[in-house]
Parts: structure tokens; sequence; C-alpha cells
């Protein structure tokens, strides 16, 4: 553990290897997705990752060619640690404030920390979610979920919403047909897609020493 700690025990670390496990990302959209981490500690961190063989630069192809940081096999190891990270830390967030920040990105992550294997066996649909102007699939096939950044292939549904109606939905027992009839989500696809999509994903937990 101390030298796991040495490693990725820095402040936003394990933040970044969070945002990355989404898919390659460039380094704006990183810092986008980092509130208040700053040009200079995100590029020294970046620089640490992949130094430890943690993260890659590499080049998108064509017509993107953009340069983007990716997670190595040892970087993409550290999934099981962030997720479990994750429902720990659930317990402590208390009841969301409306000045909160809360990165689209990791509540994709968090997805998959949240998924119901059991509510999803013999599933295999994709859906597309469109939030905040950006786009993520998330994919469910045979009790796994596969969530990232990026257009879907055949999405059995599309979900346009912002980040605060997704959050009520995955967190705050917000009913699925409740949001529909308020217009806080558009579906592309039947309507009941999306009640079936969010019973994949457990209630993030309630803060520890909130009433039950």
């Amino acid at each position: 553990m101390a030298r796991a700690l040495d490693v990725v025990g820095e402040r936003w670390t394990l933040l970044i290897i969070r945002d990355l496990l989404l898919g390659p990302r460039r380094y704006k959209d990183l810092l986008e997705g980092l509130p208040g981490i700053g040009t200079n500690l995100l590029a020294d961190r970046l620089r640490e990752l992949e130094k430890r063989g943690i993260i890659r630069r590499t080049v998108l192809p064509p017509p993107a060619g953009s340069t983007v940081y990716e997670l190595t096999d040892l970087g993409s190891a550290l999934g099981p640690a962030v997720f479990e990270l994750g429902r720990w830390g659930a317990r402590m967030l208390g009841v969301p404030k409306q000045d909160d920040q809360v990165p689209t990105a990791a509540v994709f992550v968090a997805m998959r920390a949240m998924f119901r294997p059991e509510q999803a066996g013999g599933v295999n649909e994709g859906y597309e979610l469109h939030v905040d102007g950006h786009v993520f699939e998330v994919r469910v096939e045979n009790g796994r979920v596969v969530t990232r950044e990026g257009f879907a292939h055949s999405p059995s549904a599309t979900f346009t919403l912002d980040g605060r109606t997704l959050l009520a939905l995955l967190r705050e027992g917000l009913e699925p047909r409740k949001a529909l009839a308020a217009g806080r989500v558009q579906v592309e696809g039947k309507t009941d897609t999306l009640e079936r999509f969010v019973s994949f994903f457990a209630k993030m937990p309630e803060a520890a020493g909130s009433p039950a």
C-alpha cells in the first residue's frame, strides 16, 4: 500500500486516472474535467504518470490528429481500485448542493461501480447519452457494462439530458417517467428504455451518519 501511494497518492492523480478510464483524452479535456487543478499541476502529474508507465501519449488517426493521453495496461489495472474508492467515498458526499461541481465524465465512471449485473442478465443493448454538450456510450452485454466517451454504434436508444437530471436519476431516486413528463429527458427510441437503463444502476449510498 505504501509503495502504491508513493506512485498514485498525490492529489489529483487518481482523478486523472479516473477520467482516462473512459478512453483517450486531450490535455484540454482533462483540464476541463478537473476544476481547480491548474495547468502547471496537471502537466506535472501527467509527466510523472508517463514516466511511471501508467499513461502514454499517442496521436489519434486522421481526421482528428490530436495528441491524447491514454492508460497503459499498468494504468488500466487501477480501475477496480478506483471503483472501490468511489463506492466508499460516495458515502461521504452528503446532500448535493446547488453549487457542487460534478464533472460529467466522473458520473460515467461511477456507473461502472454502481452497475447491478443481476438486473442485466441476458440484456444486450447500447445507449447514447448527450449530456451538457458531451456524448457518451453505455453498453450492457450479458451482465457487464462498458462506458466510454464517444458516439455509440447502433444504439437501442439515445437520451438527451443535463448533468443534474442524470444525477437525479442515478442518485436521488428521480423516477424516469416523471423526468420524461417534465421534459427533463428527451428519448430517441422506445421511452421504456430509459426506465430499463436506470434500473441497471444502484442508487448511490446515503452519506455516513444520515438518517435511514
